[in-house]
């Protein structure tokens, strides 16, 4: 059996293979198993189901981040946040095909999305620290719900984005980031960060 790590990038590419070829709807844990090669007692293990996958995905997405991330970083809050962001869509740029399938799928699936919607945060918390900011108490979920938006804000550009600069999706987490920073700054969130 392989390295636990190699085993996740495995499941997590065979996802998103499965996904872009038959969308969320036809993902099935046989077809996991074709595309992943890992045997199917392994991947009930790991993962019982495909939301199991997903969840999957969104963690080997917060490690990948975090093991780029250079502590004490030099820049702004923004700036690192604006780099932590644009990281996480690099992540994503191999599965492009299978994540753009998905989000088609969810306009489709409106309890899928709510759910991965209500996940979310975990996963910006995970980016603001990767910033250097904080996520502590009541005004660190707030931050996280707002990079949140900023994330969609985001995702929604890649999906469009076919540039080879990601220029476009670049613009468009500069636009929402300007707009966090004013809301925060009105509910007074911006206090060092």
């Amino acid at each position: 059996m392989s390295e636990p790590q190699d085993i996740d990038t495995r499941l997590v590419a065979a996802l998103w293979q499965v996904v872009a070829t038959h969308g969320w709807p036809g993902v099935t844990m046989a077809r996991i198993v074709a595309a992943s090669g890992v045997p199917a007692a392994e991947l009930r293990r790991r993962c019982p189901g495909p939301l199991a996958l997903l969840r999957l995905h969104t963690r080997v997405t917060d490690q990948l981040v975090l093991a780029g991330t250079i502590p004490g970083q030099p820049g702004s809050p923004r700036d690192r946040v604006f780099d932590a962001i644009m990281r996480r869509v690099d992540v994503l740029q191999p599965h492009r095909a299978g994540i753009t399938r998905l989000l088609e799928d969810l306009r489709r699936d409106p309890l899928l999305a709510l759910l991965l919607l209500a996940e979310m945060p975990r996963a910006m918390a995970w980016m603001l620290e990767a910033a250097e900011i904080s996520t502590a108490g009541l005004p660190g979920l707030a931050r996280a719900k707002g990079l949140t938006a900023v994330w969609l804000a985001t995702l929604r550009a890649w999906a469009r984005d076919e540039s080879p600069d990601l220029g476009a999706t670049m613009a468009a987490l500069d636009r929402a980031l300007d707009q966090a920073e004013r809301v925060a700054r009105g509910l007074r969130l911006d206090a060092g960060a």
